[in-house]
């Protein structure tokens, strides 16, 4: 296999459904992997130096933007050196985690990631993990809410333009919900399915 960027976007180092089910996309992944962690070690979020040290000459730079332009290269290197990608991301409040938004808002420049002709990581197999506490298929009560899967699918696949597969956990809080507790049996049997799929999402790579 090759190189991996695994990604984790949880707050949570223990107890985390999406870093369960990456964990077993990584039990069967034989190539060489760099791991950001930004639950562990979450980047700042963007700042207006970050963003005028893209355009600004850089011998003109100041200190803030010398920093913010160093940080930004070194994801973009780490992002560009992948052959394929694992992001684990669940839903806080119906959204992306702001740690996982920040890694997007460093990595996403103009001229460089996107705004091309075509991306530089387009095509590259990438896998994305998903945790959701609650049921947002079409049908349940909260059709409609979830802003983290239209969201990311939208910006990897298409701005990006990741060969992007997904993967998702629903009803996490079941568990741990007076309230759902008669979901308790479709909790397990997504997250059974979700672990299913990422050994067989790994296992196709490694066909490939």
């Amino acid at each position: 296999m090759s190189h991996l960027l695994h990604i984790d976007a949880s707050a949570r180092a223990k107890g985390s459904v999406s870093r369960e089910i990456a964990a077993t996309f990584r039990d069967g992944w034989t190539g060489t992997v760099s791991h950001r962690d930004l639950g562990a070690e979450p980047l700042p979020h963007l700042t207006g130096s970050a963003i005028t040290s893209r355009w600004s000459p850089a011998d003109q730079h100041t200190a803030e933007e010398r920093a913010a332009a160093a940080l930004q290269d070194a994801l973009v290197d780490e992002l560009l050196a992948a052959d394929a990608y694992l992001f684990a991301v669940p839903m806080y409040n119906y959204g992306v985690p702001s740690t996982f938004k920040a890694w997007l808002d460093h990595i996403l420049i103009v001229g460089r990631t996107v705004g091309v002709a075509e991306t530089p990581v387009a095509g590259r197999p990438a896998t994305l993990v998903l945790s959701k506490g609650g049921g947002y298929r079409p049908g349940t009560p909260r059709e409609g809410w979830d802003y983290a899967e239209p969201y990311l699918r939208r910006i990897l696949g298409e701005v990006l333009g990741l060969d992007l597969h997904v993967i998702a956990a629903e009803l996490t809080l079941a568990d741990t919900t007076p309230a759902m507790a008669d979901l308790r049996g479709l909790a397990a049997e997504s997250l059974a399915a979700a672990h299913a799929a990422a050994g067989a999402r790994v296992r196709s790579l490694a066909a490939a």
